[in-house]
């Protein structure tokens, strides 16, 4: 807040400004100063109103609310609370994106209708060169929260505010947002600046705890009871070691900026290696553990993050001495060994400039194979866009793919649109069900994959792409390429690397797939299923796949009343209990996919012997069975049905 020496200072700057049009050197702070002068060198005058064009359009709101989509859900909920502690002030709450435009606000009523009269409604630019100094613009131009009240506003007509205003940064330290606090200049409170910064920090916490939700992260503090606290530290960790995520308080302790994030390694800055960090978090998953800094310094931490848990369902227990893949294909693994080959091939990919083509029958999981792919990559923070090239009316595939300028045909958006291949620049494109693609079509996407530029419909400059390519298909595309219906230029365009994803029939952990399913469909209870039933099901054929029972499970789960927790027969829906009935389990238990399995366990069972005997030795137990020690952990298989 202002004291009297400095609104007296403030008074004649003012003054000077009107009388000579420059800033007066000394009398203000420098940050202030410096916002007046960008002030004046944008061309705006103390006097003087805004223009019509400083308000976005009804068409540009939504594209922003769209684009800042993750930002706006982890912001409304803060901002509710935020405005409960100040509700009685007259004030309003406001949510900016990176360019100064305001996205949504929260205000008490009497004050909004005078707030409006400013443009402090959602669509407004307080950019600075739209409205001078203001606490929205300010702390985009200074990249630091700021306060700016009354006659401090550049322009006089926003002299009645009073404002405080705190950037928000994004888990790789750029600047996304800003949240901001505007209310009237008489019922300013001292206070206001921290329960912004506060809230801010919230946010971002959120936002790289779901950004980074499935890498391991590090949550840190200098005192245990901290952990968990918006003051905490947040680091999110590749597999490999690199650090590719924090939040301000981790920035700090770590003695980081934002430009090192991706190119500093965890062992760097802290005494402890990446095994050590999942060697811990198997021996004591959630137990905060004390870490050494590089800096001489030390902080309390727990490693938290979807990978991290499944760090302990790669590694059978006998073998977690020695490193395995800790990612999201591993986190999908639920132990049947041509699925986990399949994620073995597709981990060399990753990173490379090399196409995969996914191939596997309707509902076997290509499309979270893919997802898993490219969230276990380098560009897991750019977007992820799977397009279904069977789903899209044949008339429409072209505009859904390549965008179109406005006004290229009749009834296209009046904005025009980038069109899904633009919309992938920077992570990951799959093609789903591409051997449905038009001919049409296959000649013109073949383009853009030699030449990775997009041109829209109707034409204008073309614009360079950049995304990882996945395809997927249950067609056999060199069959459909003889036949003429696939180009043989365009099959052998993204076939770089193909991977067969095993139909349900045929995987040997169906036992495991139906537990995590059960646990995804119902994660507040531990829903089971009846022993005979669970045994019909895994002889039963799902024609359907992984898509099929995963309908089923959840039919039955929804048929469960409250107090139940068993799935019985009169659970499922009538045509599968027929199917599963006519199954005879005696005389399947002669099948050859049964002796597979009786073999496949005896195999496990010498490899656990051999683990056993070898004290967790994996190269120890690899040379008793005479194989390899890669060899022994590809045929490693997590049983998670034992008890």
């Amino acid at each position: 807040m202002q004291t009297a020496q400095r609104g007296v200072a403030i008074r004649h700057a003012r003054q000077h400004l009107r009388k000579f049009g420059s800033i007066p050197s000394g009398g203000i702070d420098e940050r202030l100063a410096r916002s007046w002068s960008r002030s004046l060198a944008a061309g705006l005058l103390p006097d003087e109103g805004v223009h019509a064009t400083e308000h976005s359009s009804g068409a540009e709101i939504g594209q922003i609310l769209l684009r800042n989509h993750e930002l706006l859900a982890h912001s409304r909920p803060i901002m509710e609370y935020l405005f409960e502690q100040v509700r009685h002030g007259q004030n309003v709450v406001v949510l900016a994106d990176d360019r100064g435009t305001l996205m949504h606000t929260l205000g008490d009523p009497v004050f909004l209708d005078k707030a409006q009269r400013v443009a402090l409604s959602c669509g407004a630019s307080w950019h600075e060169a739209h409205r001078g100094t203001n606490a929205i613009g300010t702390a985009l131009a200074e990249g630091s929260s700021v306060e700016i009240h009354g006659a401090e506003h550049f322009l006089e007509r926003n002299s009645f505010l009073t404002c405080a205003a705190s950037p928000i940064l994004s888990a790789t330290g750029r600047l996304v947002g800003v949240l901001d606090i505007s209310g009237d200049q008489h019922n300013g409170h001292p206070h206001t600046l921290g329960l912004v910064n506060t809230a801010a920090r919230m946010i971002e916490n959120r936002l790289i705890t779901t950004g980074f939700g499935r890498s391991i992260r590090l949550h840190i503090h200098t005192h245990a009871e901290g952990i968990g606290t918006v003051a905490e530290g947040i680091v999110a960790v590749s597999d490999d070691g690199w650090i590719v995520g924090a939040n301000r308080a981790a920035i700090a302790l770590f003695q980081l900026n934002p430009a090192h994030l991706g190119k500093t390694q965890l062992n760097s800055v802290v005494d402890l290696r990446m095994d050590d960090v999942l060697s811990h978090c198997l021996r004591k998953p959630g137990q905060a553990t004390r870490l050494r800094l590089r800096n001489g310094s030390a902080v309390f931490a727990t490693i938290q993050g979807e990978r991290a848990k499944s760090a302990s369902m790669v590694i059978p227990p006998h073998a977690r001495s020695e490193r395995a893949p800790v990612d999201a294909l591993a986190g999908l693994d639920t132990g049947d060994l041509a699925w986990r080959s399949a994620a073995d091939k597709a981990r060399r990919m990753l990173d490379k400039p090399i196409p995969v083509l996914i191939l596997g029958e309707s509902g076997v999981g290509k499309e979270y194979f893919a997802r898993a792919m490219h969230d276990s990559s380098a560009r897991c923070n750019g977007p992820f866009v799977a397009i279904n090239c069977g789903a899209i009316p044949e008339h429409l595939i072209e505009a859904e793919l390549f965008g179109y300028v406005p006004g290229a045909f009749t009834g296209a958006r009046k904005e025009g649109s980038l069109g899904r291949l633009r919309e992938a620049h920077g992570g990951t494109l799959l093609l789903d069900e591409i051997g449905d693609m038009p001919l049409s079509m296959q000649s013109r996407l073949l383009r853009v994959l030699q030449e990775r530029c997009v041109t829209p419909l109707g034409g204008g400059p073309g614009v360079e792409v950049d995304f990882a390519l996945v395809c997927a298909t249950h067609h056999n595309l060199q069959a459909e390429t003889e036949r003429g219906r696939f180009r043989s230029d365009l099959y052998y365009r993204i076939n770089g690397l193909t991977l067969k994803l095993p139909p349900l029939r045929e995987r040997t952990d169906f036992k495991a797939l139906v537990h995590r399913l059960l646990t995804g469909l119902n994660p507040q209870c531990d829903i089971r299923i009846n022993a005979d039933l669970l045994a019909r099901m895994a002889l039963h054929s799902w024609p359907g796949n992984l898509r099929q029972l995963s309908n089923v499970l959840r039919t039955a789960s929804a048929m469960l009343d409250t107090d139940e927790q068993c799935i019985e027969w009169d659970h499922l829906p009538d045509d599968i209990a027929h199917d599963l009935r006519q199954t005879n389990i005696q005389d399947a238990k002669g099948a050859p996919n049964m002796t597979g399995k009786n073999l496949q366990s005896m195999t496990m069972d010498a490899m656990q012997q051999a683990l056993a005997d070898s004290k967790g030795n994996v190269s120890q137990a690899a040379r008793q069975l005479g194989i390899s020690r890669q060899t022994l952990y590809r045929k490693l298989v997590i049983r998670s049905d034992r008890a």
